[in-house]
């Protein structure tokens, strides 16, 4: 069965940093593109970054970009969201999506948590 676990949120102080995780089981990541979207209360999912699930140049938001880095360990079947010079408004849940390149499949993870806060 297909599975998108992520790990690594929790609660950190503006300016602080945090490293996602999201493992993937029951099917290769590099056959899929590995995105990161977030959810904060009140608005919409927004698409934070993507990654080719084999590598291959990242993309992001302009409201992330040179702040996260999304990298890709096809050995460790994991895609990982590096998130520096945290703000207020990063604070949201995180979600790990997997789309394959075959549009065959569409998965999701069960969100992380990310609060930024004194």
């Amino acid at each position: 069965q297909a599975q998108l676990v992520e790990s690594g949120g929790g609660s950190v102080q503006p300016g602080g940093s945090l490293r996602l995780s999201c493992a993937a089981s029951g099917f290769l990541a590099s056959s899929a593109a590995m995105s990161w979207y977030r959810k904060a209360p009140g608005k919409d999912r927004e698409w934070v970054a993507s990654i080719s699930g084999s590598g291959g140049a990242p993309n992001y938001a302009i409201s992330v970009e040179g702040r996260f880095t999304i990298s890709v360990d096809v050995a460790r079947n994991t895609v990982y969201l590096q998130m520096n010079a945290l703000k207020y408004e990063d604070t949201a849940v995180y979600y790990c999506n997997a789309y394959s390149n075959s549009g065959t499949f569409d998965y999701w993870g069960q969100g992380t948590q990310v609060t930024v806060s004194w």
